[in-house]
């Protein structure tokens, strides 16, 4: 009877523990409850890791995830997969078997707030075999470097020399890519990273061949307003939380995480701030670049006065590079044709959803592939063993977009 009892109250604080409420709409939702409760602990292990002066939390995180995820480059019957460099980054490359003679080329920018992940983790090793067989690509995963050790615009940097590497004559040749059929790609903060870098190269007329294509999954791409609808409406939605996104930025821009409550407020883009002109703020106004059917019932949080040294001492949250979502539109409309996938349980699904605005503005052909039923990190979901529904569709769209689009 003890032993019922007690595997009863076990069981009940698992249950109270994995369970969250969630909006009705969200995917096959107790799978995202049990990968938030996995995440929810490897965070709280390196919280008091961090606390102690063992370790960085973000260096406790990333060793349990290798120790779970990373997987050796081992081969398959379709696709050579080998461990290499690009431009002196560290990449994993995905070349098919077969085939035609010239191929496709996707570079790829793996997410995790550039401060986690790796090109090496199973779920970006499978999606990248998936992507080279399926479209007959050559595939190469990215490892940027990582914060806290690098921060920006260290990781931007290491995207921009392997795309630079990725497009030259010498990569080309070698791998039989064909020059006229590359595209550049990621997720999250990998997606924020590839716009950048192409917005960057397209503008470079030093380069004999560039980017056709850019496709960019729940990208990450402004700073300036942590109070879009989609961060009021799903800043408690896993498994990327307002205050966490916050703190990414921080991380990234190698700011003091003191600032989080001042960003969550948006006091550092307060109408005092002299930096902040209304040409710039026009290109992260919800309240125009967004469509009627996501603005709902929320309301802009704009403060009158708020905390000027932010900026100042954050530089970087104004820097295109780091936010290109702030870009000129003369400098969008070089940028080649675009696929832009959204959430609607995301907080970034407005980031992603203005920037279409803003390449559409600039006359970018632009697909928009919305999900109403999805969440950030939904296309990781594409494999087993947390495979679901919206995991699958979006993965079989993105790859059927870059089949009709490169």
């Amino acid at each position: 009877m003890r032993l019922f009892l007690a595997g009863a109250v076990l069981l009940s604080a698992a249950a109270y523990y994995v369970y969250l409420p969630l909006p009705s709409g969200v995917c096959e939702p107790w799978k995202l409850m049990l990968l938030d409760a996995l995440f929810r602990s490897f965070m709280h292990a390196s919280d008091v890791a961090h606390a102690l002066g063992v370790t960085h939390r973000v260096h406790v995180v990333n060793q349990i995830v290798s120790l779970a995820e990373v997987i050796e480059a081992y081969p398959c019957p379709a696709v050579h997969v080998f461990d290499s460099t690009l431009g002196g980054v560290s990449t994993r490359v995905f070349q098919p078997k077969g085939g035609k003679k010239l191929k496709r080329g996707v570079l790829y920018f793996h997410g995790g707030g550039w401060a986690h992940g790796s090109g090496r983790m199973r779920s970006y090793d499978l999606l990248c075999r998936k992507m080279a067989e399926d479209l007959d690509a050559v595939v190469m995963s990215v490892d940027y470097r990582l914060a806290p050790e690098a921060v920006f615009p260290d990781q931007y940097h290491d995207a921009l020399a392997a795309s630079r590497a990725f497009l030259s004559a010498q990569v080309l040749e070698h791998y039989s890519i064909d020059p006229e059929r590359v595209c550049v790609s990621g997720d999250s903060a990998g997606g924020n990273l590839a716009a950048a870098v192409v917005q960057e190269m397209t503008s470079d007329d030093s380069l004999t061949v560039k980017f056709k294509a850019q496709a960019l999954i729940y990208p990450v791409m402004q700073a300036l307003d942590f109070n879009t609808p989609s961060y009021q409406q799903n800043q408690a939605v896993p498994i990327l939380y307002r205050p966490a996104m916050v703190n990414f930025w921080l991380l990234y821009l190698g700011a003091d995480s003191s600032l989080e409550p001042l960003l969550l407020a948006n006091n550092h883009s307060s109408l005092d701030q002299p930096a902040i002109s209304a040409r710039t703020r026009s290109k992260f106004d919800w309240t125009t670049l967004l469509p009627d059917i996501r603005k709902k019932q929320f309301q802009p949080v704009i403060r009158e006065t708020g905390s000027r040294r932010v900026v100042d001492e954050v530089p970087a949250l104004m820097d295109v590079r780091a936010a290109p979502l702030l870009a000129e539109l003369e400098v969008l409309g070089r940028t080649p044709k675009a696929y832009v996938m959204t959430c609607e349980f995301d907080v970034l699904r407005d980031d992603g959803l203005m920037y279409v605005r803003r390449l559409q503005e600039a006359g970018v052909t632009v697909t928009s592939d919305h999900y109403e039923d999805g969440f950030h990190g939904c296309m990781a979901f594409a494999f087993l063993p947390m495979l679901s529904s919206v995991g699958q569709r979006s993965l079989d769209n993105y790859i059927h977009w870059l089949d009709q689009n490169l």
